[in-house]
């Protein structure tokens, strides 16, 4: 004879609400708290005897409480709330990036005696997705892409020898980062590290800067002053948008780089300079030597070994990454707690191309994270260029529930690298069913091959 299994008693079923990694409680009709769970002591900082009795706005303390109280409305009859992004400032007064879930508690005849809320701690997720893309970082670069991580892959070995190096890649791609990378994984790790745009300078202030002058050089020489070859001693010079040098100045570049010595402005006598040269350009300089507006001789001299920097266009799986990163810096940088990005705003994001690379899509997420306050990025928060490119991507589904479920599916996909075979397995669905969500949703996502 089959044996009904035995039924929870209480203390049991609190053991295992206690297990819960997310927070829970219960309030009755009058929004007062019935029960807290460990984790909700956690996140809250109110122990359940202190929570006990206590309306759940005088525990919480989130965005919230005074207008839009998610079990307010769960208990009206208005809706259930799932994952809703809050902040809760909890009781050492600290504030904790958080999401909400609200739902009617009802007892066994199906009489609503309360509502139920569950909490999660999204500042352990962003530690959490820290620890995750810490396997991305190299020295102050970030990325999954796999030629980022071939370059990554060779940078040390490019680091450990002497040798001119020249950089090239389009504006904001990330040049000085790679030569400040080179330089601190070399032997010269100790020096000074410099670094000088050749193409911002005219040739008479530009071989000033370079080489320096002596005290009665010009007018205006009251005394003798150090140039950038000088300052680099014993270190690396990077010489930024080389490719827009004059030829003269060409020349003068090419007999330190020969010949390791350099005159100052007005003086006699030549010196001798120990630095190590990286060249960085935003010009393929093969293209200039080939069209006479760069000299053959520089050119070999500057490209011993040679680096390319995809642009974000090729590269695009890196761009949630990058998202995450910059949120994160800038909620620390101005004690912000911005959960993300809603759907329809990463759609915008994935879907531009970028023409000024990394460094345009750090200014985007500044220019959103001071417009949104503190709650979700949403469109309207983007700068206007992005929102009138092209079609904003709909969620067809009104309401909190398909959004914040299109933000979870995102989520998913971006740790896995945007596969649709490896997300349906991790949060155990059907490659076919996750399809349909994403096209429900009106997701746009990067290209992929599964």
């Amino acid at each position: 004879m089959r044996q009904e299994p035995d039924k929870f008693d209480c203390d049991t079923l609190t053991t295992v609400i206690d297990s819960i990694s997310d927070g829970v409680l219960a309030v009755d009709l009058d929004r007062r708290i019935t029960f807290m769970n460990r984790a909700a002591e956690r996140i809250t900082g109110f122990s359940q005897q202190d929570a006990l009795g206590k309306h759940c706005w005088e525990i919480f303390h989130t965005n919230l409480c005074e207008d839009s109280c998610p079990l307010k409305r769960a208990m009206g009859g208005t809706a259930s709330v799932v994952n809703r992004p809050v902040c809760i400032t909890n009781r050492q007064g600290k504030r904790v990036p958080a999401s909400i879930s609200a739902t009617l508690l009802k007892d066994a005849q199906g009489v609503v005696v309360g509502g139920v809320e569950t909490l999660r701690d999204l500042d352990l997720i962003r530690q959490l997705h820290r620890e995750y893309e810490s396997q991305y970082v190299f020295e102050d670069m970030i990325s999954r892409s796999k030629k980022m991580r071939e370059l990554f892959d060779i940078l040390p070995a490019i680091a450990e020898s002497e040798s001119t190096v020249l950089i090239e890649g389009e504006s904001g791609t990330g040049k000085e980062l790679v030569a400040r990378a080179i330089h601190k994984l070399s032997p010269r790790k100790n020096g000074p590290f410099v670094a000088l745009n050749c193409g911002a300078l005219p040739d008479n202030l530009l071989e000033s800067e370079l080489f320096g002058f002596v005290a009665g050089a010009f007018t205006d020489a009251k005394k003798d002053k150090k140039g950038r070859f000088a300052i680099a001693e014993s270190g690396t010079l990077l010489l930024d948008e080389i490719g827009d040098v004059s030829q003269a100045m060409q020349v003068k570049l090419l007999r330190v780089l020969q010949e390791k010595l350099y005159e100052p402005l007005g003086a006699t006598t030549s010196m001798s300079t120990d630095v190590r040269i990286i060249a960085a350009t935003n010009r393929e300089l093969k293209s200039l030597v080939d069209a006479g507006g760069f000299r053959s001789d520089l050119y070999y001299r500057v490209n011993v070994m040679r680096v390319r920097l995809p642009s974000l266009k090729e590269r695009k799986e890196d761009i949630p990454l990058l998202i995450d990163h910059f949120i994160d810096r800038f909620n620390r940088l101005r004690q912000k707690n911005v959960p993300g990005f809603s759907p329809p705003a990463l759609g915008l994001l994935l879907n531009h191309d970028f023409p000024g690379n990394v460094r345009e899509l750090e200014n985007v997420i500044e220019h959103a994270s001071v417009l949104c306050g503190g709650g979700i990025i949403r469109p309207e928060h983007l700068p206007e260029y992005l929102r009138g490119e092209r079609p904003i991507p709909a969620v067809e589904i009104a309401g909190t529930y398909a959004e914040m479920e299109a933000l979870f599916l995102i989520g998913a996909l971006k740790r896995n690298n945007w596969s649709r075979k490896d997300t349906a397995a991790e949060i155990g669905i059907n490659p076919s069913t996750l399809y349909r969500k994403i096209k429900k949703l009106g997701l746009t996502l990067p290209n992929n091959q599964d």
